[in-house]
């Protein structure tokens, strides 16, 4: 019954915005207060759980939400965007714009969080679209798409890192990112090629900044300023990811993992940019912090709203639930990495969270390795990425990734669901096939 009613929730919340035309923000709170009270959950403490649950994600990414909004904005009043867009394009052609921005983002998804690398770099899918006359939506779903293509599955994110964790193969994380790489290539291929069919006629609610031809009108920073809010904290957080899993000493694991934090790494990114300005600096960065804050609220309110609707859900016993049913059934090599890919699909789907699903799939998983015959390295890293690939399936309205590509693109919900929606399901379907052949090859 509990698997009944959170199917019936997330069919919920699909219609309740796209067909009911209700707000996100109303749809997801109802369902997550159905779902608490047809599980059973005691009433009383209900809505402390749904204000808990928005305000523990609140606490994880709103501030990196908002500074990167502000950093997006000093991209787009500097000029910076251009430059970067100009030296990108520079690279890989005028040609090829939309498989320029999705390698971009496979390879900002490595070390950084989906979602704040594509609000650093949702600036450039303007620039690129006018400079390239590319639908602005072909060019920004091949961005997400490429960011999600090595979220899931290759370390440091702390999802496939998690997850290796979890399933005790955290000194061989060298050949999770090695696997992780492979399994990822076909799903990058996958995001161009679909943006480019089935992202073209999207239409889009905010036009083209009309500013950007007047600031290209103006002399543009050196590439290396405007490289650097963009780079800074990407080099940053890699290099605390990369600290923690090679064992630093202590002393320099403390003050990389201090610089390191979204957090601190957006405030030094923004800080060296007042050198994006030659005159007038503190005035005009000012007005790149009124227009980032007042962009990022409503992102801010729906990604909270998804939190509260996974809190309720991680409240109900699906979990125990799961993990008895696999202890009861023996089960092939095959077999094992197709039930984990469909429990990761269905806690992705059902929570929102990528990471959380994939954690919440290895600590079901783990005590039974032995048991089901997974104890190489290399058979447990290809499970971590069934997990991964799981974890794709699918990015909806109860998932901060949706609403960050929407609110950030400037496309309705009805086509988020069209477009972006699809390519993460195709995306986990495409990786989960590429770890199914490298089994029988490998192993």
């Amino acid at each position: 019954m509990i698997i009944v009613i959170v199917l019936l929730a997330i069919v919920f919340i699909v219609l309740s915005s796209t067909v009911l035309k209700m707000h996100p923000l109303a749809g997801l709170l109802i369902a997550a207060l159905g779902v608490g009270i047809f599980a059973g959950l005691p009433i009383d403490k209900l809505a402390e759980t749904i204000g808990k649950g928005f305000g523990e994600l609140m606490s994880k990414i709103g501030l990196m939400v908002i500074l990167g909004c502000v950093i997006g904005a000093i991209l787009d009043q500097s000029g910076a965007a251009i430059k970067v867009a100009d030296v990108i394009l520079k690279l890989f052609g005028e040609k090829r714009p939309a498989f320029a921005m999705s390698v971009i983002g496979a390879i900002v998804g490595i070390p950084v969080f989906c979602d704040s690398g594509y609000i650093i770099l949702h600036k450039l899918n303007q620039i690129v679209a006018k400079r390239t006359n590319k639908p602005l939506a072909v060019i920004s779903l091949s961005l997400s798409g490429g960011l999600f293509a090595t979220h899931t599955l290759v370390p440091p994110t702390p999802g496939p890192l998690s997850a290796a964790g979890n399933l005790g193969i955290a000194d061989s994380v060298g050949l999770v990112i090695l696997i992780g790489l492979i399994v990822s290539i076909p799903s990058l291929f996958l995001s161009t090629w679909f943006a480019a069919k089935y992202a073209k006629n999207v239409k889009i609610i905010e036009a083209i900044n009309p500013k950007l031809t007047e600031i290209e009108n103006r002399k543009l920073p050196a590439a290396w300023k405007a490289f650097m809010p963009i780079l800074l904290p990407i080099l940053l957080i890699t290099l605390a990811s990369f600290a923690k899993i090679l064992h630093f000493p202590e002393n320099v694991m403390r003050w990389t993992s201090f610089f390191g934090s979204p957090l601190v790494s957006f405030l030094l990114a923004i800080f060296f940019s007042y050198s994006l300005f030659p005159e007038k600096a503190a005035e005009k960065m000012i007005s790149c912090f009124k227009s980032g804050i007042e962009h990022c609220g409503t992102t801010l309110v729906l990604v909270g709203a998804g939190g509260a609707f996974g809190a309720v859900l991680k409240e109900t016993p699906l979990k125990e639930m799961v993990s008895e049913w696999l202890t009861r059934n023996e089960m092939s090599g095959i077999f094992l990495l197709i039930i984990t890919f469909l429990i990761a699909a269905f806690f992705k789907t059902a929570q929102g969270s990528t990471t959380s699903a994939m954690v919440l799939t290895t600590s079901i998983i783990a005590p039974l390795l032995a048991t089901l015959g997974f104890v190489t390295p290399l058979q447990i890293t290809l499970l971590v990425m069934a997990t991964g690939s799981g974890a794709m399936i699918v990015s909806h309205t109860n998932d901060a990734w949706f609403w960050v590509v929407s609110q950030f693109t400037g496309i309705s919900a009805k086509d988020t669901y069209r477009t972006h929606t699809i390519l993460t399901g195709l995306q986990g379907v495409v990786s989960f096939l590429t770890t199914l052949v490298l089994y029988l090859i490998l192993v």
